[in-house]
């Protein structure tokens, strides 16, 4: 009689089974698994532990044996700012022998199925510019242990996502003490979403530059609007109907900026005679607005390249250097800002 052999099937466990056992966070597993170095010894110990006792392997192997892909992910692609990204992005991941896989998260069966598509391919790192990550979506990443940056937050990121984004604050001060300094004093701003830090940020730092002037805040002049041509349109529209009008509008970004020129064109006001008028992003097709348009550069190029870098040194065990980086905005003058007419 020959005896069965019994086969004993064992369910795979998972990096949030080892969280729960060594009583952390799911990303503290993944930092252990990418070699990263901000992890206590204790800690490490306990976890490397449980690793071998399950010998639990990673979903998709190794950061090297991956393929040389790096994950872009957007809500939407339908304007020029993300045109920009686009751009840098390849730029940078092919000059690193990378490959960059675009995918837009517009509705939840997307997200499900870009999920699914990530487990099964296998990438370098994830570089996310979506409003908000649903923490299913960041539970489902970290089991995955890819290096995860954000690239210009919208809403407070999670504590253990890197971000990379611009001074915004700065670029608004910059903007606002530019008009100031050509002699306007009725300056109005459009901000974008109030719950976006970006469009928070640059209403501020716009909000600073007339403190330090000594011009009273008048919040008639103040705007709020979603950062589409229409925003701006409707926002400028209800400004420029006011009974004293503004003499200069600072615009969230440079598509608002776009639509302020338009409610300018429709109350047959010239520019920068009758309205001065400042952007922000420095998108290509500012530079062929009419006139020219003023604007503060945000270096979305540059934002996405530092987001590949920090993909492939945190897949290489690298701690990042700064848990928030900022890089630096700055003015550039055109022909869409002037004095006010009575300065001339």
């Amino acid at each position: 009689m020959v005896a069965r052999r019994r086969t004993v099937r064992t369910e795979r466990v998972t990096a949030a089974q080892i969280a729960a056992e060594s009583g952390v966070s799911v990303s503290t597993v993944s930092k252990v698994l990418n070699g990263r170095h901000d992890v206590s010894a204790g800690t490490r110990r306990r976890i490397e532990e449980l690793i071998r006792q399950h010998g639990y392997q990673p979903r998709t192997g190794r950061n090297e044996d991956r393929p040389a892909l790096v994950d872009l992910v957007f809500d939407h692609i339908n304007t020029e700012w993300a045109t920009e990204i686009i751009r840098g992005a390849v730029a940078a991941a092919q000059a690193e022998g990378l490959a960059v896989v675009l995918t837009s998260l517009s509705d939840g069966d997307e997200r499900e199925h870009w999920l699914r598509d990530l487990r099964t391919r296998g990438t370098r790192g994830v570089i996310m510019m979506v409003p908000q990550l649903e923490p299913r979506t960041r539970a489902e990443l970290r089991e995955l242990a890819l290096p995860l940056i954000a690239v210009d937050p919208h809403g407070d990121p999670d504590p253990d996502v890197v971000t990379v984004g611009a001074t915004n604050w700065s670029g608004g001060l910059a903007a606002t003490r530019h008009l100031v300094e050509l002699g306007h004093r009725r300056i109005a701003v459009i901000g974008g979403h109030r719950d976006m830090m970006c469009s928070r940020a640059r209403v501020d730092g716009h909000r600073a530059a007339l403190e330090t002037a000594g011009i009273p805040i008048d919040p008639a002049l103040v705007r709020w609007a979603n950062f589409e041509v229409e925003g701006g349109l409707a926002a400028a529209t209800e400004l420029l109907a006011l009974p004293d009008l503004p003499t200069a509008i600072f615009a969230g970004n440079d598509l608002q900026a776009l639509g302020v020129l338009e409610a300018a064109r429709l109350r047959g006001l010239r520019i920068p005679d009758d309205l001065s008028i400042v952007g922000f992003d420095d998108l290509l097709i500012s530079r062929w607005t009419s006139p020219p348009m003023t604007t503060v550069h945000q270096p979305l190029g540059e934002m996405v390249s530092t987001a590949v870098q920090l993909v492939l040194a945190l897949g290489r065990g690298e701690a990042a250097p700064h848990h928030g980086i900022e890089l630096a905005t700055s003015l550039v003058v055109r022909e869409s800002t002037g004095p006010p007419r009575r300065a001339r």
